[in-house]
């Protein structure tokens, strides 16, 4: 009878834990997007007049608004500190996973309670949800991280590196799986409390029994934030280790659900087993860094093979987190989860100006005397990813580390081995059928195509306002073959984790190819329905944001037509102290940069089919321009009226163009060009049609 008891709970947990799993973990995908959103559209608010800004516009926070939801934040970062007090009674998980659930739906339910005040929601019912999951259910805390990341990346594939959950069309399957939630935590305490009066004989040091320490507080900050910017993102680890996504992420989902399987842990616990006790967690640590930095520095299949192998290394250290609790021992798990939040938002904004260093400006004038100090400090971020990535995971392996008693990989069951092993397996199947590509119907022998550029802004309008089928109806209202994208990212945290290019692609039904400039997850793209034939992309001189060129070619006939695709040094005038003046003369040297490279291809001054686009950062008037039309390039654009040629639409400033679609005059006839007025971006798409002259 007990052990039949046992075993009904013991799959209770495992579901729970999986389903409150998934909520946390894409709550706090969510929350890290949204809190870079409302953040970012606030700052744009509070300088604008509000009368400037039309009604209705998405992305427009009041201030105060803004401060509420980061006050309810803090509250809910706090929540579970309840755990201290009231922690020896039970149904506060319940508690917790009401909080959860109910945020997690209301998150798309589109009421008055904003989708950031849900997620953080999400978050605090989380935190509370595991200190009591610690005290009473420790062996299950590696689980909920596992299977909940796990079936997250299923999630994900199935809308290409775009939870589907997060739409509002989801809202009643969310409703469903929320009461499930909260069914299945009434279940497991009723069941929970019929297992510990049954074992009331027994000593009450058991493995449920747990704590976490202070290590394990410091492992889980490090654990989560390496988990969600990398290891656990299988875009993210394409974009890293240039690799194709659609052959790599089953193996990702491998890698992250292997350790469920209880004779993988054994093994694994019988090889650390072979190494000094004070040594065994430093070498496991030393093991995920090499990974690391292997499938970082370097690119293709052996790249990401060493991160898929990180990715599982880095899935076995969620056992390390928490160990048994004595009889009398005090508890201060609570705290410890509160500082492990606190080391992923350190973390988490160290990660950010990796990649925003370009756009920190100097302080305020009454802060002025900070100039020297804090503008440097956030500025010499830059390339610094890699840093961050091998900070996070010394603190992951911490705990294991500290820990030389005990090797938790315990074992189990032959019939939770063989669960184990067919969830692994089947989940990582699943994960390869969604992600399988499309098919293209390529554009072929036509006499015209129509080529565009659009700067997307990271997928966010100019109030911050994320949405990529925003972006994806401009492209389309185009009807462009083919789109040069600057701006676009891969997988940043900071943009929900989203393959930018490869869900734009999909969504389209067209091909693309992606250089990166910046940590492997921010660059250029080009999207095309017309044949690409061949891709690479170099790095361009730069003192400010790093800078690309991109070189596409596709073949719509017999012959091809190469494309060039950049994005020049971005304009500040109150930025990293250099003048307006010396940031165009860095435009220019990129500029003169990009013509070397084409004389060094074409030495015979024959360019062939060729359009150089992108956005260029200065006016029409400006000598860049007449540097380009110097050299035999024409500005399709040019003549137009302002209100049809200019690309850069933003409240409070003048209309101009920045973006352009140089064609090589000598090989390309321009039959028209227009921009696109949609409010998608804080760039306008435009687009030009050109007649294809044989080679």
């Amino acid at each position: 009878m007990r052990n039949r008891l046992r075993l009904r709970l013991y799959h209770l947990h495992m579901l729970e834990a999986a389903l409150i799993g998934l909520f946390f973990v894409s709550g706090i995908r969510y929350l890290i997007g949204a809190i870079y959103s409302r953040t970012g559209g606030a700052s744009i608010t509070l300088s604008l007049d509000p009368a400037s800004i039309p009604a209705g516009t998405p992305g427009v926070v009041e201030t105060a608004v803004l401060t509420n939801e980061i006050s309810f934040l803090v509250y809910m970062l706090a929540l579970p500190l309840l755990g201290l007090i009231l922690g020896r009674f039970r149904i506060l998980s319940v508690v917790a996973v009401v909080l959860i659930a109910a945020g997690r739906a209301l998150m798309i339910a589109e009421t008055s309670v904003t989708p950031l005040t849900a997620a953080a929601m999400v978050l605090g019912g989380g935190l509370l949800y595991l200190a009591m999951l610690v005290r009473e259910r420790a062996q299950t805390l590696p689980y909920f991280f596992v299977m909940g990341i796990g079936v997250d990346q299923v999630f994900r594939a199935v809308g290409n590196t775009l939870d589907p959950s997060w739409s509002p069309a989801y809202f009643n399957i969310q409703a469903i799986l929320s009461a499930a939630a909260v069914l299945l935590s009434i279940l497991t305490l009723v069941g929970t409390s019929r297992a510990v009066r049954a074992r009331n004989e027994e000593s009450n040091v058991t493995l449920d029994y747990g704590l976490m320490p202070f290590w394990g507080g410091i492992g889980l900050g490090g654990l989560l934030f390496l988990e969600l910017a990398l290891l656990g993102t299988p875009n993210a680890i394409a974009g890293r280790a240039d690799i194709d996504y659609t052959n790599f992420a089953p193996f990702i989902t491998l890698a992250t659900l292997l350790p469920l399987i209880p004779w993988v842990r054994r093994q694994a616990a019988a090889t650390i087993g072979l190494f000094d006790k004070g040594l065994r967690g430093w070498a496991w640590m030393l093991i995920i860094a090499l990974l690391i930095v292997f499938g970082t520095r370097f690119q293709g299949i052996p790249a990401g093979i060493a991160l898929v192998v990180a990715q599982f290394a880095a899935s076995m250290l969620w056992w390390w987190l928490v160990r048994p609790r004595a009889e009398k021992e005090r508890q201060f798990t609570a705290l410890w989860l509160v500082i492990g939040v606190i080391i992923f938002a350190v973390l988490l904004a160290a990660d950010n100006f990796t990649y925003e260093y370009a756009y920190v400006q100097n302080m305020a004038p009454e802060l002025a005397f900070l100039d020297t100090i804090i503008p440097p400090f956030l500025r010499g971020f830059r390339g610094l990813g890699l840093g961050v990535l091998l900070l996070s995971a010394f603190f992951a392996a911490l705990p294991m580390v500290q820990t030389q008693r005990r090797i938790p990989w315990s074992g189990g069951t032959g019939l939770q081995s063989l669960f184990g092993l067919l969830l692994t397996a089947g989940l990582s199947i699943g994960v390869a059928v969604a992600v399988r590509p499309p098919l293209i119907a390529g554009v072929r022998d036509v006499e015209t195509i129509r080529i565009g550029t659009y700067n997307i802004h990271g997928g966010f309008n100019e109030f911050y306002h994320y949405d990529l089928e925003a972006i994806a109806r401009t492209i389309q209202q185009s009807g462009a073959n083919v789109v040069l994208l600057q701006q676009v990212e891969g997988g940043r945290l900071t943009s929900f984790g989203v393959d930018q290019p490869l869900w734009l692609a999909r969504r389209l039904g067209m091909d693309t190819r992606f250089f990166p400039t910046n940590e492997g997850l921010q660059g250029l793209a080009v999207l095309s329905n017309v044949e690409i034939v061949f891709d690479d992309g170099v790095l361009l001189p730069s003192g400010g944001n790093q800078a690309g060129l991109q070189r596409v070619q596709i073949r719509p006939d017999q012959g091809v037509i190469t494309l060039y695709n950049t994005r020049l040094e971005f304009l500040l005038e109150a930025g990293d102290g250099r003048t307006v003046e010396e940031q165009e003369q860095e435009q220019q040297r990129q500029l003169n940069e990009i013509f070397t490279i084409l004389s060094s291809r074409h030495p015979d001054g024959n360019l062939g089919r060729m359009v150089i686009g992108g956005t260029f950062n200065n006016i029409p008037t400006s000598p860049l321009a007449d540097q380009m039309r110097a050299a035999g390039f024409v500005d399709p654009l040019a003549g137009l009226p302002i209100e049809l040629n200019s690309t850069l639409w933003r409240i409070g400033y003048p209309q101009v163009q920045l973006d352009y679609l140089w064609v090589w005059r000598r090989s390309l006839v321009s039959l028209g060009a227009q921009t696109i007025n949609t409010a998608a971006s804080d760039h306008r798409m435009a687009v030009i049609e050109t007649l294809i002259r044989p080679q």
